[in-house]
């Protein structure tokens, strides 16, 4: 009796467990989506192409491209922190968190 409360009580704690890193990692992934669309999509698109007017005036990378993708994520981290040719810094703009998480749906842009 005890051993299958004790099994009921572990499977509801991994389930909630569970719930709660997948729920984590969704809000994760649409707020590096609404940075992203606040500080990048201006140059590079909505779709990380780079085709936007600015984008092409720029000539702003595209985020998908396998240059882009081949970077590390310490090359990403940096270039969005500290800025290169162009692209303005915004390390001071946003948190080290929070430039993890743009280099994470840089990652994704290449997949959709």
């Amino acid at each position: 009796m005890k051993s299958s409360i004790l099994r009921i009580v572990l499977a509801g704690s991994f389930a909630g467990f569970t719930v709660l890193a997948f729920s984590s990692n969704l809000a994760a992934e649409a707020d590096a989506a609404k940075v992203f669309k606040t500080n990048c999509a201006l140059c590079h698109s909505a779709d990380g192409s780079g085709d936007s007017p600015t984008g092409k005036a720029l000539k702003a990378k595209d985020l998908r491209s396998d240059e882009v993708q081949k970077s590390s994520d310490a090359d990403l981290t940096s270039i969005i922190a500290k800025g290169k040719t162009k692209m303005p810094a915004f390390g001071s703009k946003l948190s080290p968190e929070v430039v993890q998480s743009l280099v994470g749906y840089i990652r994704q842009l290449a997949k959709k």
